[in-house]
C-alpha cells in the first residue's frame, strides 16, 4: 500500500519510509492512499477470534507483503501478550480497559508495535533510527518500554516539566539504556511544536534519521484500530449489541482517528464521542467550522492537555475539511475537572468502579450525550486508557480512598530519574539531538 502526506506536496511512499520518517517531509502526516476494507464476510468470520486474531486480520491489511505472515503474525503475539477486559457497567455501558499492558496505559498497544516494526525495517535498512517523541504522560512511558532494548533503535522523549504526574515522569526518566529523557521549560504543545522543527530541519536530517513514535506516526495509529475492532465485536457476540457508541478521551486525536479508521474499515462501530477537557479546540471546530485553537490549559486529565492536536490533520483529510460531515460521525463534547472530580465520585458510588480522571472525561460526555436525547438506549464503550494508580492524588481527593499500586510500579518509585532539562526553543533540542554520536 502507499501513504501520502496530508499535505500532498510529498512523493508518496511505502509503508517501510513512512514508519521510518514518521513525519512527510513536506510536514504532513502520511495517510493510506485508501483505507482498506472488510467485507461482511470477513468480518463474519472474525466474530469469536482472539485480539491477537484480528489485530493480525487488520495489520495484514496495511503491511502487505511487506513483512512474511509468520513473522508478523510472530510480532503481533510478541506484542500483545496481555488481556484486554470488557467491563460491564450496566445494561448497556461498558468500560474497555486499555491499562493492561506494562506501563499500564493505551499507549502500550501502538509504541510496542512500531517498536518491532521500525526494529524490522531499520534493519532491513541496516540504519540507526532516532526515535524523536513529545508526550504528554504516557506517550513516552510506552515508548520507552517499548523501544528498550530494540536494536538499530535509540528513543529521545521531550516532556513538559511539571506537568506529568510524578509516576509517569519515573516511567519516562528510568528506562535507560537507549532512551534518553529530555525535560523541556514549557508545555506540550512546546515539546510537540520542538519536534515538528527538528523533522523538518534539513541540517539535522543529514546527520541523523529520524523518525516519531507519537500517534504522527502512522504505523502508531494503525494498531490503535485494534482495540476498536476488537471490543465492536465483542460487545456484539457476547451481549447482542451492534453499531456501539465510543466515547474517546481525546487530546492529540490519534486514538479517535484510529477508531475513524476501525469504522471505515468496516467494523461494526456507530458513533464517536470526542471527550475533551477545556482544551476544547476540535470540539468547537466540529461545532462552529472554525479552527481557533487556544493555548494549552492544565486540568485534571493531565494526557489530553492539547491546544493545537496533530491528528486532527488526519481527521480533516479523511472528512475532506468539512466539518458537517465530520459531525455525521462525532459529537465533541468538553468535560470541566468540576465535572470530572463529580464523575469519579459517581462512578464509583454507582457501580464501585474507580475511574482516573481521563476515563471519567469519557465517561460523563457518554452521560450527556445521552442525556440530551441521543441514542439514549444504545450500547455505550468508554475507552479507559490509563491504569487508577498512574493518577493517584486526583483519584484519592475525590474518592478519600488509598488505590493499591501493581508490584512493579512500586519497584519504580525507587529508581532514580535521569533527565536532561532544556528550554522551550529549538535550538537547545538541536544541540541535544547533535550531541548524541559525540
Amino acid at each position: 500500500m502507499i501513504y501520502f502526506s496530508t499535505n500532498k506536496t510529498s512523493i508518496p511512499v511505502s509503508l517501510k519510509k513512512a514508519t521510518l520518517e514518521g513525519l512527510a517531509p513536506d510536514g504532513g502526516l502520511y495517510v493510506p492512499s485508501e483505507i482498506p476494507h472488510f467485507s461482511p464476510e470477513e468480518i463474519a468470520l472474525l466474530e469469536g477470534a482472539s485480539f491477537n486474531n484480528i489485530a493480525f486480520a487488520i495489520a495484514k491489511k496495511f503491511i502487505g507483503t511487506d513483512i512474511p505472515p509468520d513473522q508478523l503474525s510472530d510480532m503481533i503475539d510478541n506484542c500483545y501478550n496481555f488481556d484486554t477486559p470488557i467491563v460491564q457497567l450496566n445494561s448497556n455501558t461498558f468500560v474497555e480497559e486499555l491499562f493492561c499492558g506494562p506501563t499500564l496505559a493505551f499507549k502500550d498497544y501502538g509504541a510496542r508495535f512500531l517498536a518491532r516494526l521500525t526494529g524490522i525495517f531499520a534493519a532491513e535498512e541496516d540504519k540507526l533510527i532516532t526515535v524523536l517523541v513529545a508526550t504528554s504522560g504516557d506517550t513516552g512511558s510506552a515508548v520507552a518500554y517499548g523501544f528498550q532494548g530494540i536494536a538499530n533503535t535509540r528513543v529521545v522523549l521531550l516532556y513538559p516539566s511539571g506537568k506529568v504526574s510524578h509516576l509517569q515522569e519515573q516511567q519516562l526518566t528510568t528506562a535507560g539504556g537507549n532512551v534518553h529523557a529530555l525535560e523541556v521549560k514549557g508545555d506540550f504543545d512546546d515539546c510537540q511544536r520542538m519536534v515538528k522543527e527538528a523533522f523538518v530541519d534539513p541540517f539535522l536530517n543529514k546527520s541523523l534519521t529520524l523518525t516519531s513514535a507519537n500517534s504522527i506516526n502512522i504505523s502508531r495509529l494503525i494498531p490503535q484500530s485494534f482495540y476498536y475492532g476488537w471490543a465492536s465485536l465483542q460487545l456484539k457476540e457476547r451481549y447482542g449489541y451492534n453499531n456501539p457508541l465510543f466515547s474517546v478521551p481525546s487530546g492529540n486525536y490519534g486514538n479517535l482517528t484510529a477508531g475513524v479508521l476501525a469504522k471505515r474499515m468496516g467494523f461494526p462501530v456507530g458513533r464517536f464521542i470526542a471527550a475533551s477537557n477545556a482544551n476544547d479546540s476540535v470540539t468547537r471546530y466540529i461545532d462552529e467550522g472554525r479552527y481557533d485553537p487556544h493555548p494549552t490549559i492544565t486540568t485534571l486529565s493531565t494526557a489530553m492537555d492539547v491546544g493545537n492536536p496533530s491528528n486532527f490533520a488526519r481527521l480533516r483529510y479523511f472528512y475532506h475539511n468539512d466539518h458537517a460531515s465530520m459531525g455525521r460521525d462525532i459529537t465533541g463534547i468538553a468535560i470541566s475537572d468540576e465535572e470530572t472530580k463529580a464523575t469519579i465520585r459517581s462512578a464509583y458510588d454507582r457501580f464501585g468502579y474507580v475511574m482516573e480522571p481521563h476515563t471519567a472525561v469519557a465517561f460523563r460526555a457518554l452521560e450527556r450525550y445521552r442525556n440530551s436525547g441521543n441514542d439514549a438506549e444504545k450500547s455505550g464503550i468508554v475507552l479507559s486508557t490509563a491504569h487508577p494508580a498512574k493518577f493517584l492524588d486526583a483519584i484519592e481527593s475525590a474518592l478519600d480512598i488509598e488505590i493499591g499500586i501493581p508490584s512493579n510500579l512500586h519497584e519504580l518509585m525507587e529508581k532514580k530519574k535521569s533527565a536532561t532539562l532544556i528550554g522551550s526553543g529549538y535550538k537547545e533540542l538541536a544541540s541535544f539531538l547533535n550531541g548524541l554520536d559525540q
